[in-house]
Parts: C-alpha cells; sequence; structure tokens
C-alpha cells in the first residue's frame, strides 16, 4: 500500500504557476492581435471609432485567454489606454463637438465607474468568506467528516465529494480556491489507500473516477449559486446593463435548483456507470479521515463563529428586502468577521486573489460598458439577426444557448468568455421578434458552469484535476463531451422550461 500524502492545510491551490517575468510570445500577442483589427476597414454601418475600441477589446480578450499578466494588471491597462485615447476610440464626433464637453474628464468617469459597482464589491466580499474556510480550517473539516460517513463505499464517496462541494459554493465564488484549495487537497489523499497511482494503469482503480466526479461536482454547484463563481456575478452585472433586468441570489437558485440538484443527484452514479471504477468498496477511506480529523482536534470557537456568519449572510441573500442588497449583507458579515477576529485586517490585505479579482472586474465591467456605449454590441446584433430573420423564438433562443455552451471549446476562461459574449448574445435576442429576454437572459447566465466539464482548461478548477494524472488527455476530452451533452440536454430540457413556467 502507498503511503498516503499529508493534506496540506494551505492557500487556495492556483490552478496555473506564477508567471515568470520572463518577455514571451504571450505578452505581445494581445498587441499584435489588436494593430491587426485595427487595420481592417470599418465594417458596413459601423463608425471607425467605434471598431478602434472593438480592436482593444479584442486584445483584451486575447490577453484574458493567454494571460501574460494577471487579468487585473490587464483590465487596468486596457482601460487606461482607452482613457487616454478616448478622443478617437470612445467618443463620437458628435460628443466631441458639443460645447463644454470635456473627453478627459468623461473618460476618467469612464474607467473608474467599475469600482463603484455593487456587483464588483459583492464578487470581492464572498472571497472573504473563502479565506475564513482556509484561516479557520472549516472548509477541510466539512469535507473530512462527509469523506468519514460516507467513504466506504467508492459510490458514495462520490456523493461525499459532491456535498461537501456543495455546502461550500454558496459562500465561496471561486471555484479553483473552493475545490482545487479544499475540496481537492483532501481527495487526493484518497487513491494511494487503494494503490491507486497516476500516470499508471492503475488510475482506474478508483483515483480517476474520484477527480472526475470531483471536477464535475464543482462545474455543477457553480451553475446552482450565484456566489459560488465569480463569473456568474459579472454576467448578472452585464445583463443588467444590457438588458435591464436584475437577477437577485434567489431568483438564480429558484431557476437552476430543479436541474441542478438532478444532475447533483445523479452525477456520481453516471461517472459510475460511465467511467467505472475497478474498486467498489473498502474501510481505508474512512479510517484515514477519522485519524485527519482526530489531529484537527475538536470544532474550534472560530470555525463555529464562521459557520453561523455564513448562515447570516445566506440568510439575508435570500430573504432580503428593500432595506439590505446582498453587497451590504457580504461587507455586515465581513465586519462582523473581522470584529469575531475569525479573520484579521493583515488576513484580507494579503488576499491578493481578491484584489485582483477586484481590479479584474472593475475594470471588465467598464470595458464591457464601452461595447455598448460605442455601438459596436447593436451594430453586431442587428447584423446576426437579419440571419435570424424568420426563426422562430425558441429556435432562436436555442440556438444561442447551444453557442454560448458550446462555444466555450474556444476560451480558456469563464471570464473572458462572458465578458465576450453575453452582451453581444443578449443584443442578438432582443432582435428577434416574440422573444422575452428573461428566457436568454437567464439562460446565457445560468449555464456558466455546467461548461467547464467539457475541457481541460475550460475552468479554473480543471488543470488541478488534470495535472494529477488520473485523467489521461483522451479521457477527459472524452467525458467533457460526454458529460458537457448530458448537463446542456438536461438545462434544455429542464430548466428553460422550468424557468418559462415560473416566470
Amino acid at each position: 500500500m502507498s503511503k498516503v500524502e499529508t493534506a496540506p492545510v494551505a492557500p487556495a491551490v492556483s490552478a496555473k504557476k506564477e508567471s515568470s517575468s520572463k518577455i514571451t510570445w504571450k505578452h505581445f500577442a494581445p498587441i499584435v492581435v489588436a494593430l491587426i483589427v485595427a487595420l481592417i476597414p470599418a465594417p458596413a454601418g459601423l463608425p471607425q471609432y467605434a471598431w478602434y475600441y472593438f480592436a482593444i477589446f479584442a486584445g483584451v480578450i486575447v490577453g484574458l485567454m493567454f494571460e501574460p499578466l494577471p487579468g487585473g494588471a490587464i483590465g487596468l491597462i486596457a482601460v487606461t489606454l482607452v482613457a487616454r485615447l478616448s478622443e478617437y476610440v470612445l467618443f463620437s464626433p458628435e460628443q466631441l463637438a458639443k460645447p463644454g464637453f470635456n473627453p478627459l474628464n468623461a473618460s476618467l468617469s469612464w474607467a473608474l465607474s467599475g469600482f463603484s459597482n455593487s456587483t464588483v464589491w459583492l464578487i470581492f466580499g464572498a472571497f472573504m468568506f473563502a479565506l475564513g474556510y482556509e484561516k479557520t480550517g472549516l472548509g477541510r473539516r466539512i469535507a473530512l467528516v462527509l469523506v468519514k460517513a460516507m467513504g466506504r463505499k467508492t459510490l458514495t464517496l462520490g456523493y461525499a465529494v459532491v456535498i461537501a462541494d456543495a455546502i461550500l459554493a454558496p459562500s465561496t465564488p471561486s471555484s479553483t480556491a473552493r475545490s482545487g484549495g479544499t475540496i481537492y487537497p483532501v481527495i487526493k489523499n484518497l487513491p494511494p489507500l487503494y494503490d491507486s497511482k497516476p500516470n499508471d494503469p492503475s488510475m482506474r482503480r478508483m483515483g480517476s473516477y474520484i477527480m472526475w466526479v470531483g471536477i464535475a461536482a464543482v462545474c455543477v454547484t457553480s451553475s446552482m449559486f450565484l456566489t459560488a463563481l465569480a463569473p456568474n456575478l459579472l454576467a448578472v452585472e452585464l445583463v443588467r446593463k444590457t438588458a435591464q433586468i436584475e437577477i437577485a441570489w434567489i431568483d438564480w437558485f429558484k431557476y437552476f435548483a430543479p436541474v441542478g440538484i438532478l444532475l447533483l443527484v445523479t452525477l456520481p452514479l453516471l461517472a459510475y456507470w460511465i467511467y467505472p471504477p475497478e474498486v467498489k468498496e473498502g474501510k481505508e477511506v474512512q479510517s484515514w479521515a477519522a485519524k485527519e480529523l482526530e489531529q484537527m482536534g475538536p470544532l474550534s470557537k472560530r470555525e463555529i463563529m464562521l459557520g453561523v456568519l455564513v448562515l447570516i449572510a445566506l440568510v439575508m441573500w435570500i430573504f432580503r428586502g428593500d432595506e439590505v442588497n446582498a453587497t451590504t449583507a457580504a461587507l455586515i458579515v465581513i465586519s462582523l468577521m473581522l470584529i469575531l477576529n475569525v479573520v484579521t485586517w493583515d488576513d484580507i490585505i494579503k488576499n491578493s486573489a481578491a484584489w485582483n479579482t477586484l481590479a479584474w472586474f472593475a475594470t471588465l465591467v467598464a470595458l464591457a460598458d464601452g461595447l455598448t456605449r460605442v455601438g459596436f454590441v447593436k451594430w453586431f446584433a442587428e447584423t446576426v439577426a437579419s440571419q435570424l430573420s424568420g426563426t422562430p423564438p425558441a429556435i432562436a433562443v436555442a440556438t444561442l444557448l447551444l453557442i454560448n455552451f458550446f462555444g466555450h471549446y474556444l476560451f480558456a476562461s469563464v471570464t473572458a468568455h462572458v465578458t465576450a459574449m453575453i452582451p453581444v448574445l443578449l443584443a442578438v435576442a432582443s432582435t428577434v421578434p416574440g422573444v422575452n429576454m428573461h428566457t436568454p437572459a437567464l439562460g446565457l447566465c445560468l449555464q456558466l458552469g455546467i461548461r467547464g466539464t467539457i475541457t481541460p482548461y475550460a475552468s479554473g478548477p480543471s488543470p488541478v484535476y488534470y495535472g494529477r494524472g488520473y485523467l489521461p488527455a483522451a479521457d477527459y476530452w472524452r467525458l467533457g463531451a460526454i458529460f458537457g451533452a448530458i448537463f446542456f440536454a438536461a438545462f434544455l430540457a429542464i430548466g428553460v422550461p422550468w424557468m418559462l413556467a415560473i416566470r
């Protein structure tokens, strides 16, 4: 029997290695793409300044895909560039000709607008909840308790992974931190207990099964809760700006719950049938989890306080009235976390992932808004809509959902996909006669998480599980296609009719 690795109680595992200071082709790719697009004549019906803005935006999307710099840095550089060149890329000649119009002040106001956005700060607040799980060890304890209780059979162990992720998901908007930093460090210790080794035929004993359940589970939970995936909140904000539709926390859950619960209940069983483990049961997993829990000791005061505070946040998100919005609720709980010493101010200051995300999303909100501001979104929507002329509304919406879902094969970043596609697809939907905008708006948002299974780069946690060596490339792509098709079919057959029925 192989020696078991010690599960780390460490900060969230990053899906990517720290970027090197060395200049590579990835640093030049966004610039080259932006210049190439800018040199192409503007399409008919689109002003030249709008096309120049789109060129910069295209460079941003390439930058987000290759990440030569952190996402926050890319966004900051982009809005700074647009603000500096605003007379040529952001404002029309008519706006510039208005008496008293100051393009420098107007562009600066636009560039900083995302930092006053409440949704951006809600994302930041939810990151602090994840920090609390990490600092107190509560997330790891929850995972170990479930493994101890349900780890005798491989199938029930799969359900333990699903339940653990579902418990943590509502208050952990980083799927990488939740799965890669909490769930994965626990379950990576399980295969060696049964001599299931990575990059070896023995991986199919149980390692391959449990790793696939881990990645598939986090994708489903990321769609189930608004605050389970940071790009969910970005998508909601883009929907509000593009289609003037508000999506509250409880509305999100209510609309996705039937298909989400069905997928969570059937996921371990489907994986058990499609990708069966060779080892069906054993006592080793439960014994290991019991020893780990013993080493952790009894439930600490900080863990208890964090559990209570997370419940308070969920109650306010679900049952909030006009007195408190979702962002205020998050800030209230963070303040209580500081007062009760669940986390310290130094912990918050040192949480670079949260601050990077704040800068990243604040700038992306402004950049996506710029596409609408310069008229690009309207022009593109009208162009595509002409191709959908005469298409029944149901077929048109299903087509847009299909494009959004499987178009993710082309993206290595959920955020980049959301920023590039959501406003455009919503604009297209708005031009189709007979389409109620709530359906495509909700449909495009709710499928963000479940798309994450399709490729080894489709979500933050994907490289974490793929890189462990239990999921060969051929198996991952095959399973991704199978489960992607299952998830999309379930969403289209159950989720969409349910949305229409209760709207």
